[in-house]
């Protein structure tokens, strides 16, 4: 299995085979850890969107008419490779991404969660059935597939992410088209080359490499059913309201600002240690990093002062060294963005207690590194509270008592993730029961759902009405149909001229 991590063009997959596409426009590959470029990204022009739908367009009859089971026999097939190749696709992810392999082993783990999921396809794409709705009919709903579908994913999750969609999509009897992130092409491929090895017909799976020019072919195809996307608000706005627009079916999960309550009667070594985890794991580049704590009462005296000491600790280095708790920020673009967000916190008045500005790693002095940033006394008014920085900068908001941290957190334009960490039970119902925001955990940092559960936001972090994978997954990638039946034998004779009833 070739690792398409060397310096050859990453190019698209299209019926089957990597094809380089009909643009001559280019960009490079960046290793973040060493800031040099590894090798060039191949961008798709509309013509390549074009083939691509018409490739997946072709596939559809054949595989949409393939019994579910047999659809899942091919998802197994995946599965099983998947697990064979697991550490091999995370190093790809490291070496584009930058985040630590054992985080990257990780996201193909979770990965992997929705590929057996999805494996149960007869199981989930049953309808039902009423005898005698009325006298001499019946009445049942099925659930058939879209056509051809995409995705737009995100760079924080190569693998993750789109397996989010296409093996719910597969499973259902959609065709589909990945259009992946930019800035970390390789792992689309390496998955793509792996359902062929499985057995899925050519065309089934496409990629289209490349930026906006691919996504906006994708927005407006009319052979494009429907668009699952994941990233920024801004742009999952534009997704939503562009694919409306067109007649299509719309995913669309923005951006976060996940909150983390402490309450006073919380255990704060683990409340600690879930804000380290959480808010610095994978460089912050997560959107259900934690990126506010929102201390209640004395406990801010108490905690602040531990996490400045674990902030300052942090090994930050190559993520394919065995002992990195942090790797690099996956482009200096994106590093410029984050430390120019410290600059404003520190201007607007925010306590800047650990700056992780300037950093250099050994060896590594061109990569993308900046340190785990700390601020102290932030209030709701600054930029660094509104704003999702999506990198490793930990917010300390102080309140009074719980009722403010919950008002404090609805009042968030969004609501992607959030936790609570006490030893109150009430406090944790209560918790629960208001706050209004999609994932919620209990002394639970990252409250990711598994497979079967289903991820998504709520208010300016989703955009659509159903969330990803799990059974609204298969929703999202079905119709339903409802069929009344009845025969000649048991009709009474004469026009009818009204609706069917119960009689």
């Amino acid at each position: 299995m070739q690792a398409y991590t060397d310096s050859a063009d990453v190019a698209h997959f299209i019926g089957g085979k990597t094809e380089r596409g009909t643009g001559d426009r280019t960009q490079p590959v960046f290793n973040p850890a060493t800031g040099a470029a590894a090798r060039r990204l191949v961008l798709g022009e509309a013509a390549d969107v074009d083939a691509a739908v018409a490739s997946a367009k072709a596939a559809f009859p054949a595989w949409s008419n393939t019994p579910p089971i047999r659809r899942a026999r091919v998802l197994l097939r995946f599965l099983e490779l998947m697990n064979r190749h697991k550490d091999e696709l995370a190093a790809i992810i490291t070496a584009e991404h930058g985040k630590v392999f054992a985080d990257a082993q990780g996201e193909v783990a979770r990965g992997i969660d929705i590929i057996e999921f999805a494996c149960g396809a007869p199981q989930l794409l049953k309808g039902d059935y009423t005898e005698q709705v009325s006298t001499g009919m019946d009445n049942w709903t099925v659930r058939q597939p879209l056509g051809v579908v995409a995705g737009i994913t995100p760079f924080n999750f190569p693998c993750m992410v789109p397996c989010w969609m296409f093996p719910v999509a597969l499973a259902a009897g959609c065709t589909f088209v990945l259009k992946p992130s930019e800035r970390d092409p390789s792992a689309s491929l390496f998955m793509a080359r792996l359902l062929k090895e499985a057995g899925l017909p050519d065309g089934v799976f496409n990629v289209v490499q490349g930026d906006k020019v691919a996504v906006d072919a994708l927005l407006v195809h009319r052979d494009v059913k429907a668009v699952s996307f994941v990233g920024s608000t801004p742009i999952a706005s534009y997704i939503y309201e562009t694919g409306a627009k067109h007649g299509k079916r719309v995913q669309a999960l923005g951006g976060a600002k996940n909150h983390m309550v402490v309450m006073p009667d919380a255990d704060l070594d683990q409340a600690v240690d879930a804000l380290i985890g959480a808010g610095y794991g994978s460089a912050g580049e997560r959107c259900m990093a934690i990126s506010v704590a929102v201390l209640v009462g004395d406990v801010a005296d108490k905690i602040v002062p531990r996490l400045a000491e674990r902030a300052r600790q942090l090994v930050v280095k190559n993520g394919m060294e065995a002992d990195a708790e942090m790797g690099p920020i996956v482009t200096r673009q994106a590093l410029e963005r984050i430390e120019g967000y410290i600059a404003t916190g520190v201007e607007e008045g925010a306590t800047l207690v650990v700056d992780g500005r300037g950093l250099k790693v050994p060896g590594h002095e061109d990569g993308f590194f900046t340190g785990g940033t700390l601020f102290d006394n932030v209030t709701p008014e600054m930029r660094i509270y509104k704003e999702e920085i999506f990198g490793p900068v930990l917010a300390c908001v102080r309140v009074d008592d719980f009722a403010h941290a919950v008002q404090l957190i609805n009042d968030h334009e969004f609501g992607n993730g959030v936790a609570c960490f006490t030893r109150d039970g009430n406090v944790a119902r209560e918790f629960g029961r208001q706050i209004e925001v999609g994932m919620v955990g209990i002394n639970v940092p990252i409250p990711v759902p598994m497979a079967w559960h289903g991820f998504g936001g709520w208010k300016r972090s989703l955009f659509g009405d159903m969330h990803a994978y799990g059974e609204e997954g298969v929703r999202f990638y079905t119709k339903q149909k409802s069929i009344m039946q009845r025969w000649p034998e048991s009709t009474e004779k004469g026009a009818e001229f009204t609706m069917p009833v119960a009689k």
